[in-house]
């Protein structure tokens, strides 16, 4: 059967025109829009049509008194006009071609009432033009200044529009603006009583004058307006960002609510205000609560009373924490062969390589500390026999990181664990007296004591001169124990020992660094002048040493989140010529703008990744890797940008050069830390076989950073995976047991992510902690596979509990019903929209995972903390009615 072809047969128009389609447009889309409206009108619009152009012509007449009625039936037909949301009001649209002639009526009349009112009515016309002449605007100015609200809420949107875009014309004249501002402040009052919050903000925002919101906010609009302006602050140059950040401070104090002031004044790192939001409160048990929000980011504050010094110090955080394990079951110690779970690992008997059983032992130590942190019970360590055994498991440098581990199992638990370390400290072996040491430090991280018990112990041992590994044990101690203190103290007994040329240059250096932890963030003068004195005066040999790197950080921790307080010593850091130089001024802008999101200074970290320096020149190409980890450290906090930094390391590991390549996991485990997202574990797990082994290690380390305390079943099967992989090679394996003990630390209880409190403050002790770690890692074969494995107990300052605890007035549990869910991003939403989704119902404590949020199930409880995270005192609802069950 022959198939058909179909054929199209024009039919003519019945007066044989052409078809309509082919008719070309006789009128532009303009012509179209301006042209009068077609007689196509029902009887009412063609009757509203005709008396507005009656009222039109009567306002050309020579009678004045015939103005004012008329133009009292032209708002009255305006203002009843009903209409949809997405078409212009009928009054409107049929004024819209009598809009030149009423600009020349108006500009006929004399100066008088009359005259004013019909700029009123020009005002509320003009908003149906979109051209740049802003009317509205001009007419509202040129009006009767009637109530702001009078032509309705579109009205103002459009009137704050053009405020904001004539404010820009004149400030790039340098007119003056303050008719704009008065203006402003009549509008944003209207917007805030109609629920438009991000108006009011955005429109005093562009106007520079946000402080001007503490006078309009009320007990309805004082939350969402705080919350919107903490949401703008990523996105504000310096310094916007502060001064929104001060505003929402005042209208928090305004009405009393000293919890989330304080949040705000942590946020702005500023000590004074801390101390302020402190004092003012009041209420005995809310000053409690507002002591574990200081002691969760390690910041101490002047205070008479003992038990609210408790709180300060962390006193209690031991006794929760071991409670918290009794609750979930977790007390029974676990060893290393429980974490590699060896008997799932895929076997290879072929060709089996001596495995070196010391670095092994030495991996398992640390495994053991990692997993068993904070619970005071292992069965590597404190064994019923007490004798040390497993110490001397270990070879040498080995021990150090032993016996050192005792402080990492004995975490927080201050006088128990100066029992069982002391009587190592006195050990005939240097290296056990130098991993002694170092635990001491370790066991005071993140807790204070009024005896100061790390200094009396510490101090006597850096002036050691017979062993340099227990100087350098104990001056490490001291960064780890007084992190973020800024002990005046610490700085008498460290700085000699920064400035004196003729000690080693790792003693020199860990110096500086131990005082950047100590001091961090502080930008203190003596300390940063020392460390750059030091710099230009020690010779090039003694700068080029690995342990350089670390005298650049200390002088980065001193500046870290300072941002523009840095520029100084970025100036003095050119007049160095060692690359130690370059190296030392890219880690401390990085660390100057750490999690501020400013892509300027991203921008500028890809610059410095795009020069490709040739392997055979001389030059240096050191600083690239401490840029790429910058980029994560900048990025850190500000969702959009980490996104963005992600996207870039994937560039990187395809154009960079290998020194790029190297540091690209260790930002990729920073910008990720205990935050297992499964594309990220997917990149990782394809860079941990690299050809390049240094680039493999990093990412291995990587995996354990970013799963580190979730014990995630998907990275424990790749890193076991990993390890039957790389069971030949005994340098590749050591990491991968290192980092399925960070997946399992504390059990699955403990997180180094340096953002806490709903992600809104990063932890800048933490943030320490995590950089000297990451640091090392960029010479991973001196460092870390060489003699200062140890330098991995620098997490400590980063590793806290995941948990939420209750508690009541006494500080004693009290558990409570909570729902614990997805956070939900609520800036800006209207109404009362749900802060969490996908929720379970537990009872605290519980586990808080890093996107996780939490709130009450019921009202019976009052949380004194604005968010539910770490400790949360609790006060009874007296408005509480329980409801009956039918």
């Amino acid at each position: 059967m022959v198939e058909k072809k179909a054929v199209a047969i024009p039919v003519p128009a019945a007066d044989n025109s052409p078809m309509e389609e082919d008719k070309p447009l006789k009128k532009t889309p303009k012509e179209l829009k301006d042209a009068p409206i077609k007689d196509e009108l029902s009887e009412e619009d063609q009757e509203l049509k005709t008396q507005l152009e009656m009222l039109i012509e009567r306002l050309k007449e020579s009678d004045a008194k015939l103005y004012n009625p008329t133009l009292e039936t032209l708002r009255t037909l305006i203002l009843t006009s009903t209409s949809s949301m997405t078409s212009v009001p009928k009054p409107l649209k049929f004024l819209r071609p009598l809009y030149p002639d009423m600009i020349t009526i108006h500009e006929s009349w004399p100066e008088n009432n009359d005259k004013k009112f019909l700029a009123d009515i020009l005002s509320i016309l003009s908003m149906t033009f979109d051209d740049d002449k802003l009317d509205t605007l001009k007419y509202r100015q040129l009006g009767s200044q009637n109530a702001i609200g009078s032509w309705g809420h579109e009205y103002v949107r459009h009137l704050s529009t053009e405020i904001g875009q004539e404010y820009e014309r004149r400030q790039e004249k340098e007119a003056d603006s303050q008719d704009l501002v008065k203006l402003a402040l009549e509008v944003a009052p209207f917007f805030l009583a109609h629920n438009a919050e991000a108006d009011a903000v955005d429109l005093l925002l562009q106007l520079d004058i946000v402080p001007k919101l503490v006078d309009f906010v009320d007990k309805n609009s004082y939350k969402r307006v705080c919350l919107y302006i903490a949401g703008c602050v990523n996105y504000l140059e310096s310094p916007d960002d502060a001064i929104c950040l001060r505003t929402a401070h005042d209208i928090y104090m305004k009405h009393g609510k000293f919890s989330e002031a304080l949040l705000i004044a942590i946020r702005m790192s500023d000590k004074a205000l801390i101390q302020t939001v402190f004092d003012s409160c009041q209420d005995p048990l809310l000053k409690k609560q507002l002591a574990f929000m200081l002691s969760r980011q390690q910041i101490s504050v002047e205070t008479e009373d003992e038990d609210l010094q408790n709180c300060l110090n962390n006193t209690h955080l031991t006794n929760h924490f071991i409670n918290l394990a009794r609750e979930l079951d977790l007390m029974e110690p676990k060893t290393p062969e429980d974490i590699y779970k060896t008997h799932l690992e895929h076997k290879r008997n072929t060709g089996v390589a001596q495995v070196d059983s010391a670095r092994q032992n030495l991996a398992s130590t640390f495994v053991n500390a990692f997993v068993n942190a904070g619970f005071g019970v292992d069965k590597l360590m404190l064994t019923e026999e007490d004798d040390g055994g497993w110490i001397f498991k270990n070879k040498d440098h080995g021990m150090m990181s032993a016996s050192a581990s005792l402080g990492m199992i004995l975490l927080w638990d201050v006088d128990m664990g100066l029992n069982q370390i002391d009587k190592y400290i006195y050990s005939d072996d240097e290296n056990i007296r130098a991993g002694a040491l170092l635990a001491v430090g370790i066991l005071n991280s993140g807790v204070r004591n009024l005896a100061d018990p790390a200094l009396a112990v510490l101090a006597e041992h850096l002036e050691d001169t017979k062993s340099l590994t227990n100087r350098v044990a104990a001056i490490q101690g001291l960064g780890l124990a007084y992190a973020g203190s800024a002990k005046e103290e610490l700085s008498e007994l460290l700085l000699p020992i920064v400035s004196n040329s003729d000690v080693p240059m790792e003693i020199s250096s860990f110096a500086a660094l131990a005082l950047g932890q100590i001091f961090v963030g502080t930008c203190d003068g003596e300390i940063t002048s020392t460390i750059l004195q030091t710099m230009l005066e020690r010779a090039d040999g003694q700068l080029g040493e690995t342990y350089g790197r670390f005298m650049g950080l200390g002088l980065g921790l001193l500046h870290l989140g300072t941002r523009g307080q840095c520029d100084v010593t970025l100036e003095t850091l050119k007049a160095i010529e060692h690359p130690i130089g370059k190296r030392t001024s890219v880690l401390v802008e990085i660390s100057a703008y750490a999690g501020t999101g400013d892509v300027l200074h991203i921008q500028r970290m890809l610059h410095y990744c795009n020069d490709h320096i040739d392997a055979d020149s001389d030059e240096d190409d050191q600083f690239q890797a401490y840029a790429v980890i910058g980029i994560a450290l900048i990025a850190l906090g500000e969702d959009i940008g980490a996104e963005m930094a992600l996207r870039s390391f994937t560039h990187l590991m395809h154009y960079g050069e290998p020194v790029i390549r190297r540091a690209v996991p260790l930002a990729i485990g920073l910008l990720c830390a205990s935050n297992p997202v499964l594309s990220v574990l997917d990149t990782l797990g394809k860079y941990s076989h690299d050809t390049d082994i240094e680039v493999a290690l990093n990412s291995i380390f990587a995996m354990g950073m970013v799963g580190a305390g979730t014990n995630n079943a998907r990275v424990a099967q790749m890193l076991r995976h990993l390890a039957s992989y790389y069971h030949k090679d005994a340098s590749c394996l050591f990491i991968v047991r290192i980092a399925q003990g960070l997946l399992h630390m504390g059990k699955g209880t403990l997180t180094i992510n340096p953002l806490n409190t709903d992600r809104q403050i990063m932890s800048p002790v933490a943030l320490a902690g995590l950089l000297t770690t990451l640091v090392a890692f960029t010479d991973v074969r001196t460092l870390i596979l060489g003699h200062h494995h140890y330098l991995l107990y620098s997490l400590v300052t980063a590793m806290y509990p995941r948990f939420l605890i209750t508690l009541n007035e006494e500080l004693e549990n009290e558990p409570v019903a909570v729902r614990v869910g997805q956070a939900v991003d609520v800036v800006g939403q209207a109404g009362r929209p749900k802060t969490i989704t996908g929720f379970q119902t537990h009872t605290t404590p519980v586990l808080l995972a890093y996107s996780e949020r939490a709130e009450l199930s019921t009202e019976e409880y009052l949380a004194q903390a604005p968010v539910l995270e770490g400790f949360v005192l609790l006060k009874k609802n007296p408005d509480y009615v329980e409801e009956t069950k039918a």
